[in-house]
């Protein structure tokens, strides 16, 4: 196993709120919707990981994404599809919170389309069970889709159980756009914080993730396809 990368040009830093703005511009207007973004977005995170994590044994890689109920469990949803496409992986998707409980189209259509693939183990909850446990303590690298850049307030069960069992295990972590648990615009991290090995964000890098490598780890931009032309008006 590697945990480096080439990573590409790391763009202008946006705020959240930059982000939403660009996200909304792109999908309301130029037609680039939101299922394409998270699309291309979970792509990259499969493409990250392939690209560097090697195992150096032929044993299954034991890979868990642990997915919060908005979209950044839905960018994870499509990363653990593509790479159940792969041989080598034992994949096990756990939401935290119920089905009914997700909160977009798009997460809601991607956690449909794993519920049909006998490739990859599902399943929810809103407290953890030994079983549960026992996945992420054994997980080799593990996918951490909790909370995006919406994150607010405090953070509550079972999330902060799960940040702080993945924060225990000797997984190799990689997170989607933004550490679970870091302020995405100040870089702060509350009580329970994810501390990756690596961030894969999207589209720009985001202010909060430009001085803290101890919970971003390496940090990758993931271009997922939105126009330029959804930042003019937004970006100075």
């Amino acid at each position: 196993m590697r945990r480096t990368t080439t990573t590409r040009h790391l763009d202008k830093a946006i705020t959240s709120t930059q982000m939403y703005q660009i996200e909304e511009k792109a999908h309301s207007r130029l037609g680039m919707h939101r299922i394409y973004m998270m699309e291309n977005a979970g792509h990259g995170i499969a493409d990250f990981v392939r690209a560097n994590f090697k195992t150096r044994s032929p044993r299954m890689t034991r890979l868990v994404a642990v997915c919060g109920t908005g979209n950044n469990g839905g960018d994870v949803f499509v990363a653990a599809r593509h790479l159940s496409g792969y041989p080598g992986y034992a994949i096990t998707v756990i939401l935290l919170g119920r089905p009914g409980d997700l909160r977009t189209e798009e997460a809601r259509i991607n956690w449909e389309i794993l519920k049909k693939m006998d490739s990859i183990e599902t399943s929810f909850c809103n407290r953890f069970d030994v079983k549960v446990r026992t996945k992420i303590s054994k997980a080799h690298v593990i996918l951490d889709g909790i909370f995006g850049t919406g994150i607010r307030g405090d953070i509550h069960e079972p999330h902060a159980s799960a940040i702080q069992l993945i924060n225990k295990s000797d997984a190799w972590v990689v997170a989607a756009d933004i550490p679970s648990g870091l302020n995405p615009d100040t870089g702060k991290s509350g009580q329970k914080c994810i501390m990756a090995d690596a961030t894969v964000t999207f589209h720009r890098l985001k202010t909060g993730l430009l001085n803290d490598r101890k919970h971003t780890g390496i940090v990758y931009v993931e271009h997922i396809g939105i126009p330029t032309e959804a930042e003019r008006g937004i970006l100075r």
